[in-house]
């Protein structure tokens, strides 16, 4: 395939501050889309918790759950569930030590304890409801990813007791843990395999500490203004902010759209 692809994290990239998708980053998925570029969302997060961004920005692909589910197109591509076992394990710690844990499935996510704080404040931060209770939701469905919840330090209690998992904080008080080695960069990877793309042809876009991976291995990697000191030093340039035009601006700096693209939305404001 010698199409152009772009992949777009979620948080602080295709949404704002404020959980919204700004008018100018619609225009420029819509223009890739037209000059058929494909656009690919990749995020940490549950199909479930996006699927209304699917469907504003017409994305029926992705990599999902830091690279653990992908799906291109509507097919299910690659899919790497975590060891039964493990969950077990990591249930029972928690439950011990008045933690909480969530349960990431393809389709669906529970979380283990009923109005627990930390989950409260976790989800607050993403303008989202508390999430379904249910306990033994890991044991019914493939799990790909979990969410530790606990306070500052604590995690340290878990990256020691569980070598075989892979921390990334996200929050305050919110991990999402997955098997080790696992990484939106390997997600990235299934799918250049399954197109037979080149890496020069692919661009990603990326704010977070779950962004590293993606944004050192991709062809060109593009960190968004508001993003952490470590993406910005991991990626190959740097845009605007979320909020200001970001991903319109990265991908008229790496040539994916012209100029007259960011003059005309401006005109039209």
């Amino acid at each position: 395939m010698t199409k152009p692809i772009v992949f777009f994290d979620i948080d602080g990239t295709l949404l704002d501050e404020d959980k919204v998708i700004p008018d100018s980053t619609k225009k420029a998925v819509r223009l890739l889309q037209e000059k058929g570029v494909h656009t690919v969302i990749a995020t940490g997060r549950v199909p479930k918790m996006f699927y209304w961004i699917q469907k504003e920005l017409n994305i029926d692909s992705f990599i999902s759950m830091n690279g653990q589910y992908v799906v291109f197109e509507g097919q299910e591509i690659y899919a790497n569930p975590i060891n039964d076992e493990l969950l077990q394990s990591i249930t029972t710690m928690t439950a011990s030590k008045g933690h909480a844990l969530a349960y990431c499935g393809h389709d669906d996510y529970r979380v283990s304890e009923g109005n627990h704080p930390l989950i409260e404040s976790s989800f607050d931060s993403l303008m989202m409801s508390y999430p379904k209770v249910d306990e033994g939701f890991y044991k019914n469905r493939p799990i790909y990813q979990g969410h530790l919840y606990c306070n500052s330090g604590d995690e340290d209690l878990y990256i020691d007791r569980f070598p075989d998992f892979y921390f990334v904080k996200w929050h305050d008080y919110a991990y999402d843990f997955l098997p080790k080695g696992a990484s939106k960069a390997v997600g990235i990877r299934k799918l250049q395999e399954y197109l037979d793309i080149n890496n020069e042809n692919c661009f990603a876009f990326g704010d977070g500490l779950n962004d590293l991976e993606m944004l050192t291995m991709i062809g060109t990697g593009i960190a968004m203004g508001n993003g952490v000191p470590e993406a910005k030093a991991a990626a190959d340039l740097i845009t605007t902010t979320s909020s200001n035009h970001g991903i319109l601006n990265g991908l008229i700096q790496v040539g994916l759209l012209e100029k007259e693209a960011a003059v005309e939305y401006e005109n039209k404001r």
